[in-house]
């Protein structure tokens, strides 16, 4: 097992009605709120509204900015810190899933920096020692930025999305409550569910990693979202499935499931390309190259790939080969099932072979970057995975 740190200091407040504590449990952190929300279905479900009443009712004052986009962009993060800066924001609270949550982190730190460019700290030019603390009422379950050290924003100018990993980012509290995902379009949940799956095993394919708890704890986790998502796609007023799925959610992302080997990361810098580009969901980014990026690499990682097929999809195959490759099948079957793409032509975008060389480009950082751990990919190994992903 290797060293490791594991910082997760957010105060979680979990169950039914809890967005009624808003107020009280913000009131601990600051007295001025910039409320950062998307495009309006927090407002039209009333959401919005009963979170304000609980400011209101805690002395909190704040201010609205809505409009974050899916795949947030840098642009209204700015639009946000200048807001912030110009109410005197003391703190931020993202209302929403994690474009909203991953969007109030961006203004926070920007606010608490004023006249430093926000992409001169995301892309780490000028150290972040500084931010507001950031609030979270969370209406879906996908990214899990409610409780992670990660953020992602786009830069349109430039046309690259980049996250930034900070103790900054960890948000300050969390307010879930599963019952608000229960309207969530299947769309919308299954690539939820598959985001949620994706951050944790984007920690297990770890080659020579031996951390036996963490093991347990990540197959654990992705058979009980397995279980409880298909289960949501059925019936998506079950509240206790709904909730394993909000909990998974947050445990997913908070590093718990990297503890004492760390991460990899490489099909999010795949399906992060394939975002920027073509404006594509998250999840089903990452459904439709996940596939393609094992065939390329699993037999380089036997032994963990033989272990997840085993103990999460209780393959009976003694040989690791053939138990690593049924491993592989279940996981596109079982995104296939919950209507994720599998292949690239599954996301509904015309792919031509320019397309294919500069979405290897930007995944690679022009070539400066390697992929994954198990075996460094370049440009090319990486074209070779969304051609296979075709």
């Amino acid at each position: 097992m290797d060293n490791f740190k594991y910082y997760t200091p957010t105060e979680v407040i979990f169950g039914r009605g809890v967005e009624d504590k808003t107020g009280e449990t913000a009131a601990k952190y600051g007295k001025r709120a910039l409320l950062v929300f998307g495009k309006g279905s927090v407002v039209k479900s009333g959401l919005l509204s009963r979170v304000e009443a609980s400011l209101k009712d805690a002395g909190v004052e704040y201010k609205e900015f809505g409009g974050a986009q899916p795949n947030p962009t840098l642009s209204h993060a700015e639009e946000g810190v200048k807001e912030a800066v110009s109410f005197g924001a003391d703190m931020i609270i993202g209302v929403g899933g994690g474009s909203a949550i991953d969007t109030a982190k961006g203004i926070a730190h920007g606010a608490a920096n004023p006249g430093t460019p926000l992409w001169d700290i995301w892309t780490k030019k000028v150290p972040l020692n500084k931010s507001l603390p950031v609030g979270a009422v969370l209406t879906m379950p996908a990214a899990g930025s409610e409780m992670s050290d990660s953020a992602v924003l786009t830069n349109e100018t430039v046309g690259k999305k980049s996250g930034i990993n900070t103790d900054f980012n960890r948000c300050a509290f969390a307010i879930v409550n599963p019952e608000l995902g229960m309207t969530l379009p299947k769309y919308q949940l299954a690539a939820g569910v598959t985001d949620i799956m994706m951050h944790t095993m984007e920690r297990y394919f770890i080659p020579d990693s031996d951390c036996d708890l963490t093991d347990e704890i990540a197959e654990g986790l992705l058979r009980t979202v397995i279980k409880n998502g298909a289960l949501l796609l059925e019936a998506p007023n079950d509240y206790h499935a709904m909730s394993e799925v909000f909990w998974a959610s947050s445990l997913s992302h908070n590093n718990l499931t990297e503890c004492g080997r760390g991460k990899d990361f490489s099909v999010h810098k795949l399906g992060h390309a394939l975002s920027l580009r073509f404006g594509v969901t998250h999840g089903a980014s990452l459904a439709a190259v996940w596939g393609s990026w094992a065939e390329e690499l699993y037999q380089e990682c036997l032994p963990r790939f033989a272990r997840f097929a085993r103990k999460v999809w209780n393959v009976k195959e003694s040989d690791d080969k053939a138990a690593a490759k049924a491993g592989i099948d279940k996981t596109v079957e079982f995104f296939k099932s919950i209507g994720m793409p599998v292949s690239l032509s599954g996301l509904n975008i015309k792919v031509s072979d320019e397309d294919i060389r500069e979405l290897a480009l930007d995944a690679t950082m022009k070539d400066t970057v390697k992929l994954s751990r198990i075996r460094p990919l370049d440009a090319a190994a990486v074209e070779k995975i969304y051609r296979r992903a075709m």
